[in-house]
């Protein structure tokens, strides 16, 4: 289904037409706590691409509370959360050891 597309509802009850609403206004609260994480991964990636060992650990725990936050709504699933935040705190890593050398 594409990107806020109308459902079609074939059945007039109240019930159906509640559950309608609802599913859209969830919907919708996915797509900001999904939007939110991925920019924030966005950026921190762009910084560590950059290979700017200072924007990229003041972006590290912006990112990893969003993600957290992602989970505890059920938007991300944790094992997906839990690499998505081991990736790139290893990336961190990295980046801040090879400016150390």
């Amino acid at each position: 289904m594409a990107q806020g597309a109308a459902t079609k509802v074939k059945k007039r009850k109240p019930s159906v037409l509640k559950r309608a609403k609802q599913s859209h206004k969830r919907a919708a609260v996915n797509r900001a706590n999904t939007t939110r994480v991925r920019s924030a991964m966005k950026a921190l990636r762009t910084a560590i691409a950059a290979k700017d060992v200072k924007s990229a650990g003041d972006l590290l725990r912006p990112t990893l509370s969003a993600i957290d936050k992602a989970i505890s709504k059920g938007v991300l699933e944790e094992n997906t959360g839990n690499r998505y935040k081991s990736r790139l705190s290893l990336a961190i890593n990295g980046l801040q050891a090879a400016a150390k050398a």
